[in-house]
């Protein structure tokens, strides 16, 4: 037996970054404001400054805790021509998504510039923004149903990134 004491620690400190993180997330389409509302608070727990909505991209702010204030929301209304812009600007495209040819999340090296590509619930991502991808990971599956849920996905994807690069 360990002779370790273990006392809880309520909200403690975020870990400094020496630099921002060169991470958006860009996100098709989603049905759920509770699915964007987790995955702006994912990102404001992991330091991200942006997420990319499109369509109706609403935040409920007691979701979102404080990625609803700390994190930039931008709503496009379609993601193929604001993924091109950023590619442009030196980001490496990188969809989160089951394709033939994807990478498993655990072997992937990041680009350390990159907007992770997140899919619709039902959908995935679509054939236009598949095709202008420079990357695709997927998580690995051991039961069912075949999918993690979008905002849960992300989650994991972010917290792989951030695990590549800890200080930004």
């Amino acid at each position: 037996m360990s002779d370790l004491k273990f006392e809880h620690l309520r909200h403690k400190p975020p870990a400094e970054l020496t630099q921002e993180r060169p991470l958006i997330i860009a996100c098709s389409p989603l049905h759920s404001k509770v699915n964007l509302s987790t995955i702006m608070r994912t990102a404001g727990c992991c330091g991200v400054s942006e997420v990319i909505a499109t369509g109706n991209g609403k935040v409920d702010p007691k979701i979102a805790r404080d990625g609803a204030e700390n994190v930039k929301l931008t709503v496009k209304r379609s993601l193929v021509p604001v993924l091109k812009k950023l590619k442009l600007d030196g980001y490496k495209l990188v969809g989160l998504e089951q394709t033939t040819n994807s990478s498993a999340l655990g072997e992937y090296a990041f680009p350390h510039k990159c907007v992770l590509v997140i899919g619709a619930e039902r959908d995935g991502l679509s054939p236009e923004c598949l095709e202008i991808l420079d990357a695709v990971v997927e998580i690995p599956i051991w039961g069912l149903p075949y999918s993690y849920n979008v905002a849960t996905a992300t989650s994991i994807c972010v917290l792989a990134y951030c695990m590549q690069y800890p200080n930004g």
